[in-house]
C-alpha cells in the first residue's frame, strides 16, 4: 500500500520538479532575452548617439562652410562695392575737373574773343589811317615828281619787274646748280659702273690681257682639232680666247678680274708646260683656280695686317683680296682702298676722332666692287649690304653706303671717308689714261668752252678737272655769266666722258685804270 503512494509521490514529485525546471529555464530564457534586447537597445542607443553626433557635426560643418560663403560673398560684394564707389569718385573729380577746365576755356575765349574785337577794331582804325597815309603820300609824291598816276604806276611796275626777273635769275641760277649737282652724281656713278661692266669700247684695256707665245706654232696647239682645246678651256674659265693674227700673243677677254687672272695664269701654265689637251687644260684650270684662291686670301690677310685691322671677319678679307685683280679708270682698287685707309685715318687724326674706326671705313669701302658682277645694284649698296651681313657697326655700314652720296651720311665718318675717297681718286697720276686721250679730253674742254658768243678765252686746267672760262664784260652782264657757266657744265656731260667731276669757272670782270703824272 505503502509503495503506490510513493509512486505517486515520486510522480508528483517528478512533475513538480519538472514543472520547476522548466520555470526555472522559462525565467532564465526570460532573463536571458531580457539581456540581449538591453543590448540591442544598448547598442541602438550607442549608435543613435553616434548618428545623431555625426549629424550634429556634419549640420555645423555645413553652417561653417555656409556661413563662411556667405561672409566671403559678402566680402566681394563690399569690395565690388568699394570699388564701384572709387570709380564714381574719380569719375566725379574727373567731372569736376573737366568742368572747372571748361569754365576755364570759356573765361579764356571770352577773353580772346574780347581781345580779337579790340584787335580787329584796332586793325581797322590802322588800315584807315594807312590808307590816309598812303593818299597823303601818294598826293605828295604826285606833286613831287610831277608825274601823272599812269606814269608813276608804269615807272613802278618796270622796277618792280626787273627786281622780280633778277630774283627769279638768281633762284633758278640756284636750283638748277642743286640740280646739275646731284644729276651730276647719279649720272657720274651710272656711268662709272656702266663703263666698268658693260662697255667694251671704253673698257678694253681693263677687260682684257695677253699672254705671250714662244711661237705662232702653239697657236694651232691651243685651238686644238675643229676648236676642241680652245672651247674646253673657255667652258672651264668663263673667259672668250682671241686668237688673231697678232703674232706671239693669245688675248682673254673678261669682265670678271678674277676669272680673267685664272686664265692668265693656266694659258701661260699650258704654253710652259706644251701638253694642251681637254684633260690637262681641266687639271691646270683646277690648280690656277686654287692658287689663285689661295693668293686671294693670302693678299686679305696681308692687307689687314698691315693695315692694322687684323679683326675684319674672314669673308671681308676674302673680299679685298679680290680686290687686287680689279681696276677702276686704270686705278688699281685695293691699292685705292689701302690709299683712303690711310687718308682717312689721317683726317680722323687730325679731328681727335676714332683713327682705328676710320681706317676700318676706308678699308672697307670699295668691296662691293668684289661683288657688283654677280649681284644687282651699286657697289656702295652691295659693300654695305656685304658689312652688315658680316656684323660691322652701322656707322660703317653707313660710311660704305654714303661714300658717293647716294644716301644721307649718318656721321661724320662718312664725311671722311667721302673726303678721303675724293682725294685718292683725284690726285695727279691716280688714274692712268694715254697721252693722245688726255691731250685731246682737254682739247676738246677748251673748244666746247670757247664756241659760246663773249667768250674769249678757256683754259683747261688741273690736269683737266677745272675749266676757267674768260668772258667779255662789255657784252656779258654777271646773269649770262651764270647762265653760261650752266650751258658749258650741260655740254661737258652730254658730250664728253670723264672720271670724277669736272669745275666750269666762269670770269667776268671789268678794270679801270689809270695813271697819275
Amino acid at each position: 500500500m505503502m509503495q503506490p503512494v510513493y509512486i505517486i509521490l515520486a510522480g508528483v514529485g517528478c512533475v513538480v520538479g519538472g514543472y520547476l525546471i522548466r520555470v526555472f529555464i522559462d525565467i532564465l530564457a526570460e532573463r536571458s532575452a531580457q539581456q540581449v534586447k538591453e543590448r540591442i537597445l544598448e547598442e541602438a542607443r550607442h549608435k543613435a548617439e553616434q548618428i545623431r553626433k555625426e549629424m550634429e557635426l556634419e549640420a555645423k560643418q555645413l553652417i561653417i562652410q555656409r556661413r563662411e560663403d556667405f561672409e566671403q560673398d559678402v566680402r566681394e560684394a563690399r569690395k565690388e562695392l568699394r570699388l564701384t564707389e572709387r570709380r564714381l569718385e574719380k569719375r566725379q573729380d574727373g567731372l569736376d575737373e573737366k568742368e572747372n577746365l571748361l569754365e576755364k576755356k570759356e573765361k579764356f575765349l571770352e577773353t580772346g574773343e574780347k581781345n580779337v574785337a579790340e584787335k580787329r577794331r584796332q586793325l581797322i582804325n590802322r588800315e584807315e589811317q594807312l590808307r590816309q597815309l598812303e593818299e597823303k603820300k601818294r598826293q605828295e609824291l604826285y606833286r613831287i615828281s610831277r608825274l601823272s598816276r599812269e606814269e608813276a604806276e608804269k615807272m613802278v611796275q618796270e622796277t618792280i619787274r626787273e627786281e622780280v626777273e633778277n630774283e627769279c635769275t638768281e633762284m633758278i641760277n640756284r636750283h638748277v646748280a642743286q640740280a646739275g649737282r646731284k644729276a651730276r652724281q647719279v649720272a657720274r656713278r651710272m656711268l662709272t659702273d656702266s663703263i666698268q661692266r658693260c662697255a667694251a669700247e671704253t673698257t678694253s684695256e681693263a677687260t682684257v690681257c695677253t699672254v705671250q707665245l714662244p711661237s705662232d706654232d702653239l697657236k694651232g696647239r691651243i685651238i686644238g682639232r675643229e676648236g676642241r682645246n680652245i672651247r674646253c678651256f673657255e667652258k672651264a674659265v668663263g673667259v672668250d680666247v682671241i686668237v688673231d693674227d697678232t703674232p706671239g700673243v693669245v688675248v682673254l677677254s673678261c669682265f670678271d678680274s678674277v676669272r680673267r687672272e685664272i686664265a692668265r695664269l693656266s694659258m701661260e701654265r699650258l704654253v710652259a708646260d706644251g701638253r694642251i689637251h681637254p684633260g690637262r687644260i681641266e687639271d691646270i684650270v683646277e690648280q690656277a683656280t686654287k692658287s689663285i684662291e689661295q693668293t686671294i686670301n693670302e693678299t686679305g690677310e696681308e692687307v689687314c695686317y698691315q693695315m692694322d685691322q687684323s679683326k675684319i671677319p674672314d669673308p671681308l678679307k676674302r673680299l679685298l683680296g679680290r680686290l687686287k685683280f680689279r681696276t677702276s679708270f686704270g686705278q688699281n682698287v685695293l691699292a685705292h682702298s689701302m690709299q683712303v685707309c690711310e687718308l682717312a685715318g689721317l683726317l680722323a687724326g687730325e679731328m681727335g676722332l676714332d683713327v682705328a674706326l676710320a681706317r676700318r671705313c676706308g678699308l672697307l669701302h670699295d668691296i662691293g666692287k668684289a661683288l657688283d658682277h654677280q649681284h644687282e645694284g651699286s657697289h656702295a649698296a652691295l659693300g654695305a649690304e656685304e658689312a652688315q651681313r658680316r656684323g660691322e657697326s652701322p656707322i660703317v655700314v653707313n660710311a660704305i653706303a654714303a661714300h658717293h652720296e647716294e644716301v644721307a651720311a649718318e656721321s661724320i665718318y662718312a664725311g671722311l671717308l667721302i673726303a678721303a675717297d675724293t682725294i685718292s681718286a683725284s690726285r695727279p697720276g691716280a688714274r692712268r689714261e694715254t697721252l693722245e686721250r688726255y691731250v685731246k679730253r682737254l682739247e676738246r674742254l677748251e673748244n666746247l668752252a670757247t664756241q659760246h658768243g663773249g667768250v674769249r678765252r678757256a683754259y683747261a686746267i688741273q690736269a683737266g678737272r677745272e675749266v676757267r672760262v674768260l668772258v667779255d664784260a662789255s657784252r656779258m652782264h654777271d646773269e649770262e655769266a651764270a647762265r653760261l657757266s650752266n650751258s658749258i657744265a650741260r655740254e661737258i656731260e652730254e658730250e664728253l666722258q670723264y672720271p670724277g667731276e669736272i669745275t666750269v669757272t666762269v670770269i667776268r670782270e671789268t678794270r679801270f685804270q689809270e695813271i697819275a703824272h
